[in-house]
C-alpha cells in the first residue's frame, strides 16, 4: 500500500465561528503530489472524518471534520478549528494568505500508470488532512474571512506599526496595498525606525531623505509654480540616488532550488510501522521449509522440519537543528518559521532516503554482465531480464521495480530505435514503457520507475548499482512520526529548533535487489 500526500487550496476561512472551508480531492484532474503527478478517478476515495494537522505534523492537532461531502467534481469539507493557540495562528495565516492550502494524506493500493507518467488512483484510503502553505492549484485561494479577536476586528486594509520612535531625521515610509490592487497605494503613514535593523529580521531599509507627506505637499507647490517644491520633486523622483519612495517589495514566496522531500529509494519498498520501543527489533523468519516428495506404497513420506530465526533490525535516529535569535521569531514573517521546519523536513527526507538506497546498493546482487558505459537499448532490455530472474529465483517473489539515479535517468530518455524514442514518446509502434522529464515515475520494460537524487558518490553518474532491480517485498522501512522540539536557551536569548524521527530498514530476503555492473 502506497502513502500519497497531494496540495488543494482552502477556499474559505471564518474566524468567529473558527472553520475553514475548501475542497480537499478533486476528481479527474492532475496534480503535483508527493509522488509526482496524481489523479484521482472519480469516486476513488471516500469522504470521512478525519484530523486536520500543520504541515503533515500528525503531533500538531488543529482541528477535526465539522462537515465533509462528495460530489461529482471532488470531496468538500469544512473543519472546525480548536481553540488553541496554534488554531488561532492557522485562522489568522489563512486569512492573510500565509498558509491557505489543504493537502490530503491518502493510504492507495489500486491505481494505473497513464502514459504520461501520471498515477492514476482508483481505490485509495483518506487518513488525513494538513493545512499547508502551498497548494497546488494556485488559483484557488480563501474567498471570504471573518476575523475578529473578542471585541476587535482583524481587517486586512489596516496594519498598525509597532515602531518605536528613535531619531528624529531617520523616518521611513510604510504603505498598506490591498492584494487586488498591487499597484496602488491606499494608505500611507510615515513612521520611525532605527537606521540599523535587527541581527536576522526581515527588514526594509530606511529611507532617510524624503517622506510621503513631504512628496505630496511639494507636489502642490510646484503645481502652483515654486520652484523650490519643483526642484525637490525632482530630485525625490531621482530613483538612482533616492530610492525612499520607489520601494522595494518582499513577496511572500521563498525561492528554493536546493531541497524536497521526494523519497524515491524509501517509495521503491514496502514500508512499515516502527515499534513504540526500543533501539532494535526482530521479525521472524523460516529458515528451512518442509519438504514433499514422491513416495511409494507404503512407502516412508519425506520428513524435513520447518525451521526458523529471526533477523535483528537495528533503529537508527535522524536529527537536524536550528538555532536562531528570540527577536528572529517574534518579530519577522511567520513564513520564516514555516520555511524553516519545511527545509529541515526536506534534510530529514533526503537522509532517510540517502540511508535506504546505500541499504539496497550495499546488499545487491551484481549483475555478471558488465557494462563499459551507460546501457544502449539492447543492453538494458538484457539488464532488466537477468535481474527479474535472479530477484525471482532467490526470493521467491517478483521484481516489481526499478530504481535509478539522475543520471541513469537522462539516459533513459535519450534510447530510441532508428531515431522513435522508445520510452520518451506517446505511443510509439515499439513502446517499451513511459520516462518522463517532468515526472520522477515512469514504467520501463514493464517495472515501475522510481528516479532518486539522494545517492552516494560511490553510486553516481553510471556507476555500480547506479540502476537496481527490486523486489519491494523483500525490503521495508520502518519509520516513526516525525518529531519536533524547541529549546529556549535563556542566557543567550537563542531558540533551538530540532526534527527528528526514528527509522530502520529491513533486508528481509537476500539477493532482492540486482545492481548494474560497471567496469
Amino acid at each position: 500500500m502506497k502513502k500519497l500526500i497531494t496540495p488543494i487550496a482552502i477556499t474559505a476561512a471564518d474566524s468567529n465561528s473558527r472553520t475553514i472551508t475548501g475542497r480537499i480531492v478533486t476528481f479527474e484532474e492532475t496534480g503535483n503530489a508527493s509522488i509526482g503527478k496524481v489523479q484521482f478517478a472519480k469516486g476513488s476515495i471516500e469522504a470521512k472524518s478525519v484530523l486536520l494537522n500543520l504541515e503533515h505534523d500528525r503531533t500538531r492537532r488543529i482541528g477535526k471534520t465539522l462537515s465533509i461531502e462528495s460530489n461529482e467534481q471532488g470531496i468538500d469539507a469544512t473543519f472546525k478549528i480548536a481553540n488553541t493557540t496554534a488554531g488561532t495562528d492557522a485562522l489568522v495565516e489563512a486569512a492573510e494568505g500565509l498558509r491557505d492550502g489543504f493537502s490530503v494524506e491518502v493510504y492507495f493500493d489500486e491505481y494505473e500508470t497513464l502514459k504520461d507518467g501520471t498515477v492514476r488512483i482508483i481505490k485509495g484510503e483518506m487518513t488525513g488532512v494538513a493545512l499547508t502553505s502551498e497548494p497546488a492549484i494556485r488559483s484557488a485561494r480563501v474567498a471570504e474571512v471573518a476575523a475578529t479577536e473578542g471585541d476587535e476586528e482583524i481587517s486586512d486594509s489596516t496594519i498598525e506599526p509597532d515602531a518605536t520612535p528613535t531619531e528624529k531625521d531617520d523616518e521611513v515610509e510604510q504603505t498598506v496595498t490591498p492584494a487586488e490592487a498591487v499597484e496602488t497605494v491606499e494608505a500611507a503613514q510615515s513612521v520611525t525606525a532605527n537606521a540599523k535593523p535587527a541581527v536576522g529580521g526581515w527588514t526594509s531599509k530606511p529611507r532617510l531623505e524624503f517622506t510621503a507627506a513631504k512628496y505630496l505637499e511639494n507636489t502642490i507647490r510646484a503645481s502652483l509654480g515654486e520652484e523650490s517644491a519643483r526642484q525637490y520633486v525632482a530630485a525625490a523622483d531621482d530613483t538612482t540616488d533616492n530610492a525612499g519612495l520607489v520601494p522595494t517589495r518582499q513577496l511572500t514566496e521563498v525561492i528554493n532550488g536546493l531541497a524536497n522531500t521526494t523519497r524515491s529509494a524509501v517509495d521503491a519498498i514496502s514500508r512499515g510501522v516502527l515499534p513504540d520501543a526500543g533501539m532494535s527489533f526482530e521479525i521472524p523468519k523460516i529458515t528451512t521449509m518442509p519438504t514433499v516428495a514422491e513416495t511409494a506404497e507404503a512407502g516412508t513420506p519425506s520428513e524435513t522440519d520447518q525451521a526458523s530465526s529471526f533477523l535483528s533490525v537495528t533503529v537508527k535516529k535522524y536529527a537536524g537543528q536550528q538555532t536562531f535569535s528570540v527577536e528572529l521569531l517574534d518579530r519577522t514573517s511567520p513564513l520564516f518559521f514555516n520555511e524553516l521546519l519545511n527545509n529541515m523536513s526536506a534534510a530529514y527526507a533526503k537522509a532517510t532516503d540517502l540511508a535506504v538506497y546505500t541499504a539496497l546498493a550495499s546488499g545487491a546482487t551484481a549483475d555478471a554482465t558488465t557494462l563499459t558505459t551507460y546501457p544502449t537499448a539492447s543492453e538494458l532490455l538484457g539488464f532488466v531480464s537477468r535481474g527479474a530472474a535472479s530477484v525471482y529465483s532467490n526470493t521467491q517473489g517478483f521484481a516489481r521495480n526499478i530504481l535509478a539515479n539522475t543520471s541513469q535517468w537522462a539516459n533513459l530518455m535519450t534510447l530510441n530505435d532508428s531515431g522513435r524514442p522508445i520510452y520518451m514518446a506517446a505511443q510509439p509502434s515499439n513502446a517499451g514503457g513511459a520516462v518522463r522529464p517532468d515526472s520522477i515515475r515512469g514504467n520501463v520494460a514493464g517495472l515501475d520507475l522510481y528516479v532518486t537524487a539522494n545517492v552516494p558518490s560511490a553510486n553516481d553518474t553510471d556507476k555500480d548499482d547506479s540502476m537496481l532491480i527490486i523486489n519491494p517485498s523483500a525490503y521495508t522501512w520502518y519509520e516513526s512520526p516525525t518529531y519536533r522540539l524547541r529549546a529556549d536557551v535563556i542566557a543567550s536569548g537563542q531558540i533551538a529548533v530540532s526534527v527528528y524521527g526514528y527509522g530502520a530498514i529491513a533486508t528481509k530476503i537476500g539477493a532482492g535487489a540486482f545492481g548494474i555492473n560497471k567496469t
